[in-house]
């Protein structure tokens, strides 16, 4: 017996599907982008998530029901809501999210793949369980295949497999929770995995469009000869191999993860190489110098001694210019210090006055290469700008220092000329079309530990603060 809350049963999987969408995106929602340093505290509970859950939960709740109360009385398939439907609930969820079309794409795609292979076996399950007695099997076939359109054909799932539908979904909800909070959500989040992306969308797109191909017109089909057995068994190889497909996916993205981040280290650690060779030099010229001494005393004796003064003016100014910058220590921290001293050194041969404040001890429980993804992409972003600044006006200042034992406090001001583009709190590339990478990058890494980070840009000044939590 058909009822109302068969069809509704067959839309509310849009709220697991919608909840499921959310999880490794979580650290995009708009409202999470403005989190200030007195925001930011131990809890990893993304108070954006919550507030966004508050006011979604209920309106998919109201339009699965609307939608299932129109179904009944106007006896149409779901699919008549679902379809326009889904292009709505895409934009929404693209609309409250900070992120490329493309990932929002990749990631609704996937969800609607997976479930789209549990709709399938879903419709299977109601087959089985409306399946009809042996003797009056031969009658019911001639009058579904007769009368298609017929009131009495079940246009929806039975209330048992819709309660099934339903229960499957929470349960790969629950399933894919942690995967999708943090291997799948570091994938999103990684600017080395954007060029995958562009192609990733296709594969769940395949996957959805071959359960919709399985869909049979009629009703009657699934019980003519072992239809029923072979759909049943295809429902399952199909999302059994879509999982295999992400599983796999996401291995490949956590190797690819695990070499850019072995990249990045062996990066920072030829940065200490040049540090440490830099630091020898200026200790080697420093030793030179302390062993010249004597003769520049005896030379400045005879200078004095024939009353030349502007003789001793030139000799000192000469002796001045040969003693070696020795200003190149920074702080403790020897990961720190060699990033900042590399952009010290490449300010100060584009003639950018360069200074640093910093007081950062050697040993941090901070992850370092976080701390130096920061540092370098705050430092080159103003090296850039400074670069594209009248001379008279560039300078960048950064100051680094822990601000309690917990709290890791950076500073990086510089002037610049032009326009900043910022686009839904993003900040645009001056170097390309879209999104700009190393803010977004600094912001995520400030984030994703309960920290935070601010971007101000006024007066010709722009000024990052970011605080890192160790």
């Amino acid at each position: 017996m058909n009822t109302a809350l068969q069809p509704i049963l067959e839309l509310t999987i849009i709220i697991p599907g919608m909840f499921l969408a959310y999880l490794p995106v979580k650290s995009y929602i708009h409202a999470g982008s403005h989190k200030s340093f007195s925001d930011a505290g131990t809890d990893h509970a993304d108070p954006s998530f919550l507030s966004l859950l508050l006011w979604l939960v209920p309106l998919l709740a109201i339009a699965s029901i609307l939608g299932g109360v129109i179904c009944y009385h106007r006896n149409l398939s779901t699919t008549w809501i679902l379809f326009p439907l889904l292009p709505c609930l895409f934009l929404l969820y693209h609309k409250t999210l900070q992120i490329s079309i493309w990932k929002s794409v990749s990631v609704f795609l996937a969800v609607c793949a997976v479930f789209a292979c549990v709709n399938s076996l879903s419709r299977a399950i109601s087959a089985l369980l409306m399946m009809p007695e042996e003797p009056a099997l031969g009658s019911l076939l001639r009058l579904l295949w007769q009368h298609p359109d017929t009131d009495g054909i079940p246009l929806w799932f039975c209330t048992n497999a819709g309660f099934f539908y339903n229960l499957i979904c929470w349960g790969f909800v629950l399933v894919a929770w942690y995967p999708a909070s943090h291997a799948v959500r570091a994938m999103v989040e990684d600017d080395n995995f954007a060029q995958t992306w562009y192609v990733f969308w296709m594969i769940p797109l395949l996957f959805t469009g071959l359960n919709l191909f399985m869909v049979p017109r009629y009703k009657s089909t699934l019980y003519t000869g072992r239809i029923l057995q072979g759909y049943i068994v295809i429902s399952l190889v199909l999302l059994v191999i879509l999982a295999l497909f992400y599983t796999m996916f996401l291995l490949m993205a956590i190797s690819l993860n695990r070499n850019a981040r072995l990249q990045q280290e062996n990066h920072f650690l030829s940065l200490q190489k040049q540090r440490y060779d830099t630091l020898l030099a200026a200790i080697e010229e420093a030793r030179h110098a302390r062993h010249d001494l004597r003769h520049h005393f005896v030379q400045l004796s005879s200078l004095a001694e024939q009353g030349d003064l502007e003789k001793i003016r030139q000799y000192l100014e000469n002796a001045t210019n040969k003693i070696p910058d020795l200003d190149m220590h920074f702080c403790e921290n020897r990961a720190a210090d060699s990033v900042i001293g590399y952009y010290c050194a490449l300010a100060k041969r584009e003639n950018i006055p360069f200074h640093a404040q910093t007081d950062l001890p050697a040993k941090i429980t901070a992850d370092e290469i976080d701390m130096c993804l920061v540092l370098s992409n705050l430092l080159e972003n103003a090296l850039e700008a400074s670069l594209k600044t009248s001379a008279a006006k560039r300078s960048i200042n950064i100051s680094a220092y822990l601000h309690s034992p917990h709290l890791l406090l950076i500073q990086v001001t510089n002037p610049f000329d032009g326009e900043i583009h910022e686009k839904n709190h993003v900040f645009q590339s001056s170097k390309r079309h879209g999104n700009g990478v190393g803010i977004q990058s600094v912001r995520r890494i400030a984030e994703k530990n309960g920290g935070a980070s601010t971007f101000t840009y006024e007066s010709s000044v722009f000024s990052a603060k970011i605080m890192l939590r160790i």
